[in-house]
């Protein structure tokens, strides 16, 4: 597998895989009809946007990594108590 395809599925930099491969297999089983898989883009894209706004803070923060591992996600979801997306 190449490196690009192997980071994509690492947890710990990809916090969206879930979504990512919802929407995959939504496609898959719907014969790649879009309109049937939007509820899974949208909640891809919401992911994004989520991560992408912890992403920010943290580098303003002068967090490092940016990103938060796994774990981190984890706990912060669970302080949240529910999905924000």
């Amino acid at each position: 597998m190449p490196m690009v395809a192997r980071r994509l599925r690492d947890p710990d930099i990809n916090p969206c895989l879930s979504e990512s491969d919802a929407s995959t297999r939504c496609m898959d089983e719907n014969n790649y009809d879009r309109e049937r898989c939007s509820t899974y883009f949208l909640k891809y894209k919401n992911c994004r946007k989520f991560w992408n706004s912890i992403m920010v803070q943290r580098r303003q923060n002068g967090v490092t990594p940016s990103m938060p591992t796994a774990a981190e996600r984890d706990e912060i979801l669970g302080s949240m108590g529910k999905m924000p997306y």
